[in-house]
């Protein structure tokens, strides 16, 4: 048990410095347009290559962690992240930022699909509690960058604080040298064909798309709320910036919170309650903000959304845990892929309908997201109860 504790601790700290990655482009691109004198196309071009770099990242991982295990992969993609945020700090051109802002997403796709693994794995019979755990850390790490730019930036400049950070990732590649790390699964070249073979399989397909609609979720709180404070929320009123940003603290700090108490409440509450209460909190809060006639109203609505949104990622993670326990960092692996290639269908689609009907369609664009995923995981739930875990191994 003490070795498990140990190996969950190294996935928490890698969680975290995916949290970092996450919003790391987010809290230096004022930065890197100054320097760099950039508009908003180049601006635009790095936000792409992030979650690019986070998807090559997540296709990646799988196959080799199930095949050589943790260890060095999450000392490699933290080095990379570490490598990357230093070249933000230091870079002198505009292709080497580029460079520097893919690294940083593909060592953060392979810390985010590895440490969900590694700590799937070293949780059976508790992985849904286990993982919601984990997801605070990613909390945690995504409020650390530009908490610590805001306190610091009037003492430092921001080059030598991003430098700082970057440096920081010494920690866990430091921790994960010096615990023991469980051995590989596979020893031979099945992983590969593995991540193929899960598709054909319909609980595993019907549990990625219903990710891949969560991503989008998720995604949609994170870019657009800010915008639907300003556009909607507060349209014609006399505002501050902070008025903006406390929607998105708002979403991402429920999100967070609830993430904490799911850690106990699924020991004792079945998942499948747990998964209503998330569609419940989530369709409340849309429906709120549609109707919200106030600032007070709005904010009560996005940590509604933000709470509901909490569940469905760790406990659906937990059931494919539970149902490839001999290939998780593969299955792993394909579902990130599936979910962040929602993340970024629904995210575009998002912004055409913004662009051809307001932004105030957030709500309802939610909502019948929300009616997708609420199918899709009734469905991975009623094909669990016909075949229980029984493998699939």
């Amino acid at each position: 048990m003490r070795r498990h504790n140990l190996v969950f601790a190294a996935a928490c700290l890698g969680m975290l410095l995916f949290g970092v990655v996450f919003l790391s482009l987010g809290s230096v691109n004022n930065m890197l347009a100054e320097r760099f004198a950039l508009d908003d196309v180049a601006i635009g071009t790095l936000t792409a290559l992030l979650p690019l770099g986070i998807l090559v990242g997540s296709l990646v991982f799988g196959p080799v962690v199930d095949r050589f295990g943790y260890r060095w992969m999450l000392v490699g993609a933290s080095l990379v992240v570490g490598a990357g945020l230093e070249g933000l700090a230091l870079a002198t051109s505009k292709p080497l930022v580029q460079a520097c802002v893919f690294a940083i997403g593909f060592g953060g796709g392979v810390l985010n699909g590895a440490t969900n693994a590694l700590a799937a794995d070293m949780s059976e019979g508790q992985r849904a509690a286990r993982l919601s755990l984990l997801g605070v850390f990613f909390g945690i790490g995504a409020l650390a960058m530009p908490g610590t730019l805001a306190l610091l930036s009037q003492v430092y400049s921001s080059t030598s604080i991003v430098a700082a950070i970057g440096a920081s990732v010494l920690i866990p590649v430091a921790y994960c040298l010096a615990i023991p790390f469980p051995p590989p699964k596979q020893r031979d070249d099945a992983a590969l064909a593995d991540g193929l073979a899960l598709l054909r399989d319909p609980i595993f397909l019907l549990a990625g798309l219903a990710l891949a609609i969560q991503s989008g979720m998720e995604g949609m709180s994170n870019d657009w709320i800010t915008r639907y404070f300003k556009k909607v929320t507060l349209s014609g009123q006399l505002h501050r910036e902070w008025q903006l940003q406390l929607g998105l603290v708002a979403v991402a700090g429920a999100m967070m919170l609830a993430r904490l108490a799911l850690a106990g409440l699924l020991q004792r509450v079945s998942s499948r309650i747990v998964l209503v209460a998330s569609i419940a909190l989530t369709a409340a809060g849309a429906l709120i903000l549609r109707a919200a006639p106030g600032y007070a109203l709005a904010l009560l609505a996005a940590v509604l959304i933000g709470a509901g949104l909490a569940a469905v990622f760790p406990i659906v993670l937990s059931y494919v845990g539970d149902l490839y326990p001999r290939r998780c960092g593969t299955a792993f692996s394909t579902i990130f892929v599936i979910a962040l290639a929602g993340n970024m269908t629904i995210n575009k689609t998002f912004g055409y309908v913004a662009h051809a009907h307001g932004v105030e369609q957030y709500a309802t664009m939610m909502l019948l997201c929300l009616a997708g995923s609420a199918i899709l995981l009734t469905l991975v739930v009623l094909r669990l109860n016909r075949n229980p875990v029984s493998e699939r191994r």
